[in-house]
């Protein structure tokens, strides 16, 4: 039964690191989510979060990635963030490094400026998409016992070509 874990792990890996094109140039857009009781505050009993991500491979395994997105915490605080981050790619493995900060408003009065490292893998299916799942730590700079947020979340992207920019795969009327 282990041989058979392993192999897939390998596998995986394997597929991976195939169709892994982190070259300078490509764009980037995803959708990420963690999935509700997949997040942990001290404040939180429960954590559902959806965000979109566009990026640009600046220099060859490394991305600066934008990201918009909504926070459900608990019955009494929703949150809109925005953010940058920037994504070093190990092209070998498929695992990516990613460091960056967030803006957070939400009600009542609650603002806040979130350091965010990450940790987690591109699976690719294929030449373009990619299934990332990630572990996360987001900071706060208000009250680190209070907002500090760390867990689990998974995303869903796709890698436009080099010769390609987002706009150019929606097809044009003549």
């Amino acid at each position: 039964m282990k041989k058979f874990f392993f192999t897939i792990i390998f596998a995986l890996v394997g597929i991976g690191s195939a169709f892994a094109q982190f070259e300078k140039g490509k764009y980037y857009l995803a959708a990420t989510t963690n999935a509700a009781g997949l997040s942990y505050n001290k404040n939180e009993k429960v954590g559902l979060n959806f965000g979109v991500n566009g990026g640009y491979m600046f220099e060859e395994a490394w991305m600066l990635i934008t990201e918009v997105g909504f926070d459900y915490r608990y019955e009494d605080m929703q949150a809109l963030y925005a953010g940058l981050k920037c994504r070093y790619l190990i092209e070998q493995n498929g695992l990516f490094l990613q460091a960056g900060a967030k803006y957070v408003h939400g009600a009542p009065n609650y603002n806040d400026l979130l350091v965010t490292p990450e940790l987690g893998y591109c699976f690719f299916l294929n030449r373009h998409l990619t299934i990332e799942p990630s572990l996360y730590c987001d900071i706060s700079t208000k009250n680190v016992s209070e907002y500090t947020r760390a867990g689990v979340k998974i995303g869903l992207a796709w890698y436009f070509d080099n010769d390609k920019k987002p706009s150019d795969y929606i097809r044009r009327k003549k």
